[in-house]
């Protein structure tokens, strides 16, 4: 049978190869240390957790829901921009909730672009910020990000050689998996930019939380125009311990929120409403919890760049997200972050993401998710010992 046309375009996925072997191993009674998936692995704090138990025990929480999200919860939307960043925001027409961030910037891409409209992403970068583009159609340009180069004169060039012209430029910082974090003039070269090339921006705030040692990440919608050209994401997931809860947001110009809610009243009801009356409290209540989750990451972080570095591994520390980005050390480095990857698991027993999975530009690189507790960072960490010796 022939594949579908759809599916043909998606390459194959990188990081399916790394799970198949850690599964092998696991299989096989070997401890490995999963430092791949950046699924957070801390309970939900109490209260949002007690919240969405009360609310699924009254029957009328188990009918449909709303698509673009009960109105109660855009409403708490609003308040948490205008607390955080001072950016006011209509519930109606200028927020959407969505089953996730990911579902939110997938069937976005698919209400505003069309077959063979161009789209700027960064290379690395999440998944599915490229492989939204490539489900919508659409021709995807990546624009270089790493470490020996202007991002924005890499941008600004791209862009300028692009043919037809860019429609949609997709931004994420702090950054996954790169780590890199921007300033607040940086997205107001952003809205000039977008102004000047008539481009829709979509910045993916997932981490808005997620930063260390005093830097606090400018949100996008903070800037004067931001909204007249593009939108932000925020999701629940990180921030407050609720991965599999999916539950994010699309934030800002209107017309785009619209096509989203067009899109996703063909497609859903939204999700269960006692996560969304949950979604609700987690927004308004005390955030203690957040910088307590977030401290626990940092002191997370600081374990492993420092046992990295010890290693010879020659590890940036990073401001934001709760990720490594590491590069190969050179001893291993012509081997490839797949092959390398491949052999943390098989020598190290210690999983992590090749940076090849994030785009080409990822190579060389492999992303730590710091998602397992002080003493088995460290337990991984004598693992890698074992393999540079």
């Amino acid at each position: 049978m022939d594949e579908f046309y759809r599916i043909k375009r998606l390459p194959p996925y990188v990081f399916a190869i790394v799970n198949d072997l850690k599964g092998k191993a696991r299989a096989r009674g070997e401890d490995v240390i999963d430092l791949g998936m950046g699924n957070p692995d801390m309970p939900t704090p109490k209260h949002i957790v007690d919240k969405l138990v009360e609310a699924a025990k009254n029957p009328k929480n188990h009918r449909y829901s709303a698509s673009r999200g009960i109105t109660r919860l855009r409403v708490a939307m609003t308040k948490w921009y205008r607390d955080r960043y001072a950016v006011e925001l209509n519930p109606d027409s200028e927020v959407i909730a969505t089953i996730g961030a990911k579902e939110g910037l997938a069937h976005l891409a698919l209400a505003v672009l069309q077959p063979g409209d161009g789209a700027l992403v960064p290379n690395p970068t999440y998944p599915i910020h490229s492989y939204s583009v490539v489900i919508a159609d659409a021709d995807l340009r990546s624009v270089p990000l790493t470490p020996d180069g202007d991002f924005f004169a890499r941008l600004e060039e791209t862009a300028k050689l692009a043919w037809p012209k860019a429609k949609l430029l997709i931004l994420s910082f702090p950054h996954n998996p790169t780590t890199m974090c921007v300033d607040r003039d940086f997205f107001v070269k952003v809205v000039d930019f977008a102004r000047e090339h008539r481009l829709m921006v979509v910045h993916d705030f997932a981490y808005a939380d997620f930063t260390f040692d005093g830097y606090t990440p400018p949100s996008f919608l903070a800037v004067p125009g931001a909204k007249d050209v593009g939108v932000e994401i925020f999701s629940t997931s990180k921030s407050y311990n609720m991965a599999g809860w999916r539950l994010g947001f699309v934030c800002g110009n209107a017309r785009m929120v619209g096509a989203l809610a067009r899109i996703k009243s063909y497609l859903d009801y939204g999700a269960f409403q006692p996560i969304q009356i949950a979604g609700i409290v987690a927004l308004e209540a005390d955030q203690k919890c957040v910088a307590e989750i977030v401290e626990v990451h940092r002191k997370r972080r600081d374990v492993l760049v420092d046992g990295l570095n010890k290693l010879g591994w020659s590890v940036p520390t990073p401001r934001g997200t709760m990720f490594v980005w590491a590069p190969i050390p050179e001893a291993f480095r012509s081997l490839g972050s797949l092959e390398f990857s491949k052999l943390l698991i098989q020598e190290a027993k210690v999983a992590v993401s090749p940076g090849i999975g994030f785009g080409e530009y990822g190579e060389g690189y492999v992303r730590f998710a710091l998602v397992e507790n002080e003493q088995r960072i460290r337990q991984a960490l004598r693992g890698l010992k074992h393999l540079s010796r």
